[in-house]
């Protein structure tokens, strides 16, 4: 596979660039924190974001998208990460639309993904139960009640889930948590009687929630019991574009550390004419360029419905995971006393890594998946 990007896969990265200089640069999050903004987005900036197309991108032209598969996804997820944009794209259009894509009927998509392209929909994935990474743990409980599901349990750290109309739930209807058999996707709306969604605001500023459900009613998505086959796809496709979108945040910190090096003088010398800061330097490029590789071949993996998607997405997740972690933490060093101020930005870059590291699984739940895959 060429792992380059076609004329209009470049076309649509330069639009994206664009549009999210002029619109959503570092300055607008730090606005979003500080007046501590109930939606934890700017809802003007999503609706220009939707009236570009990029919630349809991979929405079958069908059901009124785009069609214009991962890898056009992905360019924006990547120019989003270098101004840190704060908005529900990647919980609405990655995770809750290829929940749709994979496990809905006919009739479900119809309904459902045209409101998405039209900004109509937000969604949101209620996966973890625990402190770490566990796609198969859920506890939460499933029971068929007329032509639904009555969902009861808790779960954590939901993207965007206090802005989100529905709710896809990761629930149980057999088996024990571990489990990967038994698991049942229900689609719940967040308004339903018996759903309680507290925000909580993470490290790097951005939306996340606490959600009880106590007998909320919801519609079955996928086939019951057999809701790891659907949810395998979109986690695969959630690490893969998030690591997208941390590819940008890496080339953006990357580059304006060079540029500092370049500029900030110490006894009378740019501080990037040091041998010690070239060396740290060069390592954060080989580095860089090497994501770069694995992104892109993880995203063409996607559109070609490659068998080895598994196996990609926990390589590029790990790849991205350790990059962004080295990259931020040496920015910050690297500018100085200067770097660990609030009103510097590098910081900002350093915090959404952490957040990205451990969204979808850190480093070592990765390599062990890998390994796994592989057969060890």
């Amino acid at each position: 596979m060429p792992l380059v990007l076609n004329e209009d896969q470049n076309m649509l990265k330069d639009s994206a660039k664009s549009f999210c200089a002029d619109n959503t640069p570092i300055t607008q999050l730090r606005r979003l924190r500080d007046d501590n903004d109930e939606s934890g987005f700017d809802r003007n900036t999503w609706q220009q974001m939707v009236e570009l197309g990029w919630t349809g991108i991979t929405v079958p032209e069908e059901f009124g998208g785009l069609g214009f598969g991962y890898m056009g996804l992905g360019v924006v997820m990547e120019e989003c990460g270098r101004t840190l944009t704060a908005s529900p794209l990647f919980a609405t259009a990655v995770l809750g639309t290829t929940a749709i894509v994979e496990g809905g009927t006919q009739e479900q998509k119809s309904e459902l993904l045209g409101q998405v392209v039209a900004g109509e929909l937000l969604l949101a994935l209620a996966l973890e139960e625990t402190p770490h990474h566990s796609p198969y743990g859920s506890a939460t409980k499933a029971e068929k009640s007329g032509d639904g599901y009555k969902v009861s349990g808790s779960k954590k750290f939901v993207l965007d889930g206090h802005v989100a109309d529905k709710i896809v739930v990761v629930a149980r209807t057999a088996g024990s948590a571990g489990d990967r058999d038994g698991l049942t996707l229900v689609m719940v709306d967040r308004e339903a009687a018996g759903v309680s969604v507290t925000r909580t605001i993470m490290a790097d500023s951005r939306n996340a929630a606490n959600i009880e459900f106590d007998g909320a009613e919801g519609a079955l998505l996928g086939e019951e019991g057999k809701g790891a086959d659907v949810l395998d796809k979109v986690l695969d496709a959630g690490r893969i574009l998030l690591s997208a979108e941390m590819l940008g945040g890496v080339q953006e910190c990357f580059e304006r550390t060079v540029e500092y090096l370049k500029t900030r003088e110490q006894f009378g010398v740019p501080i990037g004419s040091f041998q010690a800061l070239k060396h740290r330097a060069a390592q954060m490029f080989c580095e860089v360029e090497l994501s770069k590789s694995v992104v892109l071949e993880a995203l063409s993996a996607l559109d070609e419905n490659s068998e080895q998607i598994a196996e990609l997405a926990s390589l590029t997740k790990a790849r991205l995971n350790d990059t962004y972690n080295l990259v931020s933490s040496e920015g910050v060093q690297m500018h100085g006393g200067i770097g660990m101020t609030d009103e510097y930005e590098i910081g900002f870059f350093m915090k959404r890594s952490r957040v990205c590291e451990h969204t979808l699984g850190g480093s070592a739940f990765h390599r062990d998946r890998y390994g796994v895959l592989q057969g060890y």
